[in-house]
C-alpha cells in the first residue's frame, strides 16, 4: 500500500521494453502517486449505482496526476467521447455492442477485397499496381486466396495476374495500394516493447489501420497514424474497442492528415503556432523567420505524431490523458455522434446543459474568454509545442545559425521532456495568450 507523501510507483512494468531495447528508450518519469493519480479505488467510486460517472472529479484527478495504467483503457474511452458519462452501465452495453458489430461489418468487407485482413498476417510489399493489376511478390507473407488463375511477368521480374483479375474500382485500388505501406510502418511501431514480440498483437494493429483507411477514404491511411494507434491495442484487449478509441482520437486529428498540392494538414496548427510564438516571444519567432523557419515546419512531427518521439511510451500516454482532460467537452459524445463521418449516429438525446466542473480546465478558460476562431479552440497540443520553443528559447536565440541548427536543439528534447511541466507551462502560455491578444 502507497503513502501520501512519498515520490511514487514507478509504472515502468506495464510496459515492458525488451532487454535489448532499453538502453535505446527514454526512462519513465510517470510516478503513480497516491493522492494525485485517479486509481482504480478512486475510478469506481466516481460511478453511480446505474452506472453515471461524476466527470468532474475524475478531470480531476487526472489533470493533478494522471491515470493508473490498470484502468487507462476504460478511462480514456470516456476522455475520448467513446461514452457520455451521464449514460448507464446497461446504456454503454448497448453502444459497445452495436459498435462491435459495426467493426465487425467493415472488417469482413476488408477481408472480402483483401483475404489479409484477419488472417493474423501482414502484407509488407505491394499486391497491386497502380492500375489495379493483383502482383504475385515472394515478399507477400500470405498470398490471397483468390490468386489463383494465370499470370505474366511485368518489367521488374514480379508477377503481375493477367487482366481476368484486374480491380476496376480506384476506391479499392488506393485502399490496397495502402496496404504494404501500413505493413511496414507496424513494424517499426513501439518495436522496442516485449507488448509486440507477439505477432498476433501486431495484426491487430494492422487490421485496425487497414480498416480505418477503408472507412475514411478522405484521408485513408498516412504515415504516423500507427504510432497514434499502438496505445489503444495495449490498453484494450478487444479489437474493435481499440479501434473505436483510434476512431475518436482521429476525429480531433484528422485534419493534421489532410494534404493537398497547396498546403499540409497540420499547416493551420503551425500558423496558430507561428502566431502564439510572434505574441508571446517575439524575440524567437523574428530569429527563426531570419533562419527561414517563419513556417514552422521544423515542429511538424511533434504534431503528427502528439509527442510519441519526444516521450517514453508511458510519459506519452500520460501527456495524453492530461491533454484530453484539460480540453474536455462533456458534449463530445454527442457532438461526435451528430456529425458522424465515419461511423453511425447512435440514438440518445443531449442531456441539459452542464456544470463548468465538466470542462476540463484549458477548455473553462476559453470559454470563459471566448476564444474560438470559428473553428473550435486552438488544440492544447499547440501550446504544448509553444511550452517547448519558449523553454528552449534562450539556446535556439544563442545557437541556431540555420535551420539545421533548430531542428538539432529541438532533437536534443527526446527523452528530456517532462509531462506534466509541459502541460503546465502551456496552461500558462494561454491564459498569458488570451490576456495579450484581448488588449489589441
Amino acid at each position: 500500500m502507497m503513502r501520501r507523501g512519498n515520490s511514487g510507483q514507478a509504472a515502468d512494468s506495464f510496459y515492458q521494453v525488451r532487454p535489448d531495447c532499453s538502453q535505446n528508450v527514454p526512462s519513465t518519469k510517470f510516478k503513480i502517486k497516491a493522492g494525485k493519480t485517479l486509481s482504480v479505488r478512486k475510478w469506481h467510486a466516481a460511478f453511480t449505482r446505474e452506472g453515471c460517472l461524476d466527470i468532474a472529479s475524475v478531470l480531476s484527478r487526472i489533470q493533478r496526476g494522471g491515470v493508473h495504467p490498470a484502468i487507462r483503457g476504460e478511462v480514456w474511452e470516456f476522455l475520448l467521447g467513446c461514452y457520455d458519462p451521464g449514460s448507464t452501465f446497461d446504456e454503454r452495453d448497448q453502444v459497445r455492442h452495436r459498435r462491435r458489430m459495426q467493426y465487425a461489418r467493415w472488417k469482413e468487407e476488408c477481408r472480402e477485397m483483401d483475404s489479409h485482413v484477419g488472417s493474423g498476417k501482414i502484407i509488407t510489399a505491394p499486391i497491386i499496381t497502380e492500375d489495379g493489376f493483383p502482383i504475385k511478390d515472394p515478399l507477400v507473407l500470405l498470398e490471397a486466396t483468390s490468386d489463383t488463375q494465370g499470370t505474366s511477368t511485368s518489367s521488374s521480374g514480379v508477377e503481375v495476374s493477367d487482366s481476368t483479375n484486374r480491380v476496376i474500382d480506384r476506391q479499392i485500388i488506393d485502399w490496397k495500394l495502402t496496404l504494404h505501406q501500413i505493413g511496414l510502418d507496424v513494424l517499426r511501431t513501439d518495436r522496442s516493447m516485449v507488448f509486440y514480440e507477439n505477432k498476433e498483437n501486431l495484426s491487430k494493429l494492422w487490421d485496425i489501420l487497414a480498416v480505418y483507411a477503408w472507412i475514411d477514404k478522405e484521408v485513408g491511411y498516412c504515415q504516423g497514424m500507427s504510432d497514434l494507434c499502438s496505445p489503444m491495442i495495449v490498453l484494450l484487449n478487444d479489437e474493435a474497442d481499440a479501434f473505436w478509441c483510434f476512431e475518436r482520437l482521429m476525429r480531433r486529428l484528422r485534419g493534421n492528415f489532410r494534404c493537398t498540392q497547396q498546403s499540409v494538414g497540420v499547416e493551420n496548427q503551425l500558423q496558430h503556432l507561428a502566431s502564439i510564438i510572434q505574441v508571446l516571444d517575439p524575440k524567437l519567432h523574428d530569429h527563426l523567420e531570419t533562419l527561414g523557419g517563419g513556417d514552422y515546419l521544423f515542429a511538424f512531427r511533434m504534431f503528427m505524431v502528439l509527442f510519441r518521439r519526444e516521450l517514453s511510451f508511458g510519459d506519452s500516454l500520460y501527456l495524453w490523458e492530461m491533454m484530453w482532460a484539460l480540453e474536455y467537452d462533456p458534449d463530445i459524445f454527442f457532438t461526435y455522434n451528430d456529425t458522424g463521418a465515419a461511423t453511425h449516429k447512435i440514438e440518445g438525446s443531449r442531456p441539459k446543459v452542464k456544470s463548468i466542473r465538466q470542462f476540463g480546465k484549458y477548455e473553462r478558460e476559453n470559454m470563459k474568454n471566448g476564444a474560438n476562431d470559428g473553428n473550435g479552440p486552438v488544440p492544447i497540443s499547440v501550446f504544448l509545442v509553444a511550452s517547448v520553443l519558449k523553454e528552449n528559447s534562450p539556446k535556439l536565440l544563442q545557437e541556431a545559425q540555420g535551420i539545421d541548427d533548430v531542428i538539432r536543439i529541438l532533437n536534443n528534447v527526446n527523452g528530456n521532456l517532462d509531462a506534466k511541466r509541459a502541460c503546465a507551462v502551456a496552461l500558462k502560455l494561454h491564459r498569458k495568450y488570451l490576456k495579450k491578444i484581448k488588449k489589441t
